[in-house]
């Protein structure tokens, strides 16, 4: 059965009254900002298969804006007899609510919008650098597009992989394991 849709507020509700709240964002985006006491398991684990939910027996689910969850609705479920939800709106709903976000300004901003960026930056370049230097930087522009229709295709980004190797990017272990855990 497909989860259920409801408000941060009542989501809120739900939690105060024993309901595990479950971020389902990747663990760089979690680290930087996340509501408190959310268990994160990211959808890269729960897409392989049924989560580990211990022993909640309601479970609300939630991403950054709530798109996330809703496409991956039918791997949010639980075992039998646990009831789950889907956070409409996700993190960004629940700010806007007023309710409680913690955020650590010294993490690093989330890769895929580095990603965003370097790629945006690039083509930028390319376009400018065609226009104003050299027909030649147009190819800049069109192999980012191409990588970018790669990553869209394949589910691989090798921009991606190459910036998580950035020392801005690397959180020691512990650090990492404290994410998950959180």
């Amino acid at each position: 059965m497909m989860p259920e849709t409801i408000s941060p507020t009542d989501a809120k509700t739900l939690i105060a009254q024993g309901a595990l709240l479950v971020d389902v964002r990747e663990a760089d985006e979690h680290a930087r900002s996340n509501i408190p006491g959310a268990r994160l398991i990211p959808l890269s684990e729960i897409a392989g298969g049924t989560p580990d939910l211990g022993d909640a027996q309601t479970v609300v689910f939630h991403c950054r804006s709530g798109g996330r969850t809703m496409a991956a609705s039918d791997h949010l479920t639980g075992r039998d007899g646990v009831k789950t939800y889907i956070m409409d709106g996700g993190l960004e709903a629940w700010r806007k609510a007023g309710l409680p976000v913690t955020v650590n300004k010294n993490q690093p901003i989330e890769v895929m919008r580095q990603v965003q960026i370097a790629a945006g930056g690039l083509v930028l370049a390319g376009v400018v650098g065609g226009a104003t230097v050299h027909p030649a930087f147009y190819g800049l522009a069109g192999f980012v597009g191409a990588g970018l229709a790669f990553a869209g295709v394949t589910g691989f980004c090798g921009m991606a992989r190459l910036l998580q190797q950035m020392p801005w990017n690397r959180r020691p272990q512990a650090s990492a394991q404290a994410a998950q855990g959180a």
